[in-house]
């Protein structure tokens, strides 16, 4: 392949660029020399986007781009071809970057007010890496996975046939290969698809199936230059991000090691340990785990918190009880009269559900993470209040104080005639990194995994076809994904939250985008506010789309312009347990008002039933010692009475 060398490699609007291309040798092994037919190919240039160049009549090798005045600004690729009777033809190409030119004295001037731009920064590839590895595990691309796999026409990754090589998996009951498969392909799916190489020999991987066109919109860069160059420039600034190091930040034996800028300042910090290559235990095997370094999972616990808030796993497990014949909550259970016929066919998937109880994370657990790492909680009234060792009370005004001065920066940036502040969001991205880190060592793959591996497995359950005949939901209303009118339809008969678990998907989606970036980012050593511009800038969508979301949840607009310095940093359960009483209210007035005139034995009949005791009444008793019990459900239905317990009933009653 011929070689292209570019002087200057980086050219403002107006210049000149040198070109000199060499070709590749094709005479005897081991030579260097260009053979006699290079001296007699025809040489072409072009740059992309551009047009094709002259070549020196002199020396066709050599080339000279001048670069117009009105050139657009971004990266360009230059592409030379020997062409030879007989041979196949050597192209050679190189990359070039046009700037904009600063204004001169006698330069004619058009002014147009136009939003301020922004130096390009290194850390813009880790956030299109991080958003390329979570779009990567979203439901639709595990769905895509997994079907294939339970019917039987694709094996999993090391298998010969799609069902075999699960036996070490196995549960402890009979009749649950389904549901045994779809647990252990779930975890393959997360092995395959989560996290990131960090290597400096494999700069593609990480940014395979990146929708260039949205990465160079997110950038601010124009749409008008060739597409490959700005995928190489990519891959340029994640190459620098990765080794940038300076003396000191590296150990001697290590000087090479490519490492995301934060975690390599965690290395420097156990230089002491040596990086190991294995999960091994003892003295001797004593170390850093390598892929932890050199390979970080992108999951982020608030996915789960936003996607248990909207209902998904109170919705699996009252399917399941009814699966079982166990009757709900309270005196009167909704599914009491759903004929559970149509969840024959998944006789298999429910019965290892049912059975593999005991394996899950309890909803308590989950809570206690929570708060460990955001310092937030579900519980329901009624339940006794958690006794955390480590949390972070602090984490939701930081986080809200984030995105409310991004919403002022918005408003600012779109101001053609002011220059946007980034300062204060640098600060406040400061502030979140470093309550995250606090909490950072749960972060490995642990418990965030575990969640969302069960998660998954809920969502795919839900949206199989004999779910829809189960729950029938509102056919018309376009889901982005298949389970969510499962759990609409669950809400309504249920009485929980109303609003639709499309925001709360949102939420977790956003939320886990946005504090991935900040806590993989090594905020604590950037002082330059054109870093923190472009992540506002980068991120616009996700934040906005979160703010939209949690006011649609919460009624809270933490976006809104405010004149002190009080941030909302209410928990988000108590938000929800609000909006959930004000629409009970609601409809008990209307039912009062209109209902009752048409049916007087309405009341009635309300005021026979016999009432349940007051919430605190219902709360069971804390064990000797203090302790509280071990299985605890952290997230309780609005409604649900905690402390009555559940007893079968026959079908029917």
């Amino acid at each position: 392949m011929a070689t292209i060398e570019v002087r200057p490699q980086q050219i403002q609007q107006g210049g000149r660029v040198s070109l000199l291309a060499k070709p590749a040798p094709r005479g005897p092994a081991g030579s260097t020399e260009p053979t006699a037919a290079d001296a007699t190919a025809t040489v072409t240039w072009e740059v992309v986007g551009f047009g094709p160049l002259t070549p020196d009549p002199a020396d066709p090798a050599r080339a000279v781009w001048d670069v117009p005045d009105n050139q657009q600004p971004g990266g360009y690729t230059a592409r030379v071809t020997f062409r030879s009777p007989g041979v196949a033809d050597d192209v050679g190409t190189a990359d070039v970057t046009v700037a904009v030119r600063p204004f001169a004295a006698g330069d004619s001037i058009n002014v147009q007010l136009r939003r301020a731009g922004s130096d390009p920064t290194d850390d813009q590839a880790l956030w299109t890496a991080i958003r390329r590895s979570t779009d990567r595990i979203s439901f639709n691309e595990y769905s895509a996975f997994i079907d294939p796999i339970m019917c039987n026409t694709t094996p999993l990754p090391g298998a010969h046939e799609p069902r075999k090589q699960i036996g070490p998996r196995a549960l402890p009951f009979p009749g649950v290969d389904a549901y045994r498969l779809l647990k252990v392909a779930t975890e393959v799916f997360l092995l395959v698809r989560c996290g990131v190489l960090v290597s400096a020999d494999d700069l593609i991987t990480p940014f395979e199936g990146v929708d260039l066109e949205e990465e160079r919109r997110r950038y601010g860069e124009s749409g008008d230059v060739d597409g490959d160059a700005f995928a190489r420039a990519i891959q340029q600034r994640w190459q620098r991000y990765i080794s940038a190091s300076s003396p000191g930040d590296r150990r001697p034996d290590e000087q090479d090691l490519a490492l995301l800028p934060y975690l390599g300042v965690i290395r420097l910090k156990l230089g002491e340990l040596a990086i190991t290559d294995a999960d091994k235990f003892g003295v001797e095997c004593f170390g850093i785990l390598r892929d932890k370094l050199t390979f970080p999972c992108f999951l982020e616990l608030i996915w789960s918190y936003w996607h248990e808030e909207g209902m998904l796993v109170n919705s699996t497990e009252a399917i399941a009880n009814r699966f079982q014949n166990l009757h709900g909550p309270g005196d009167y259970d909704p599914l009491a009269h759903v004929d559970i016929d149509p969840l024959r066919a998944l006789n298999q998937l429910m019965w290892g559900y049912v059975q593999d109880e005991q394996n899950r994370l309890t909803s308590l657990r989950r809570a206690y993470e929570y708060d460990h790492q955001y310092g937030i909680t579900q519980l329901a009234p009624g339940n006794p209040p958690l006794r955390p060792v480590d949390s972070r009370p602090r984490f939701l005004e930081a986080f809200h104080t984030l995105l409310s001065l991004t919403s002022v920066f918005f408003r600012e940036d779109d101001d053609t005639t002011v220059i946007a502040d980034g300062f204060p969001v640098l600060n406040a991205l400061k502030d979140v990194h470093l309550l995250l880190t606090e909490g950072q060592h749960n972060q490995y793959g642990d418990l965030p995994w575990t969640a969302r591996q069960e998660m998954l497995m809920e969502e795919w359950i839900l949206a199989r076809p004999e779910m829809r005949e189960f729950l029938p939901g509102r056919t018309m209303v376009a889901y982005p994904e298949q389970w969510m009118d499962r759990v609409d339809t669950m809400k309504r008969l249920q009485g929980w939250t109303p609003d639709t678990v499309i925001h709360f998907r949102d939420l977790g989606r956003f939320g886990e985008q946005l504090l991935l970036t900040i806590r993989y980012g090594n905020w604590n050593s950037v002082n330059d506010r054109t870093q923190a511009a472009n992540w506002a800038r980068y991120w616009r969508s996700e934040i906005q789309g979160y703010l939209h979301s949690y006011r649609s949840v919460t009624g809270v607009d933490l976006g809104l312009e405010r004149t002190d310095a009080r941030i909302d940093a209410t928990m988000p359960a108590v938000h929800l347990r609000r909006r959930l009483l004000e629409q009970q209210g609601r409809h008990s007035v209307a039912a009062s008002s209109g209902g009752d005139r048409r049916d007087g034995r309405r009341i009635e009949r309300a005021q026979s039933r016999p009432q349940l005791p007051p919430a605190a009444a219902r709360a069971p008793q804390a064990l000797p010692g203090g302790r509280q019990p071990a299985r605890r459900p952290a997230q309780l239905p609005p409604g649900r009475n905690a402390g009555a317990p559940r007893r079968r009933r026959p079908e029917g009653e």
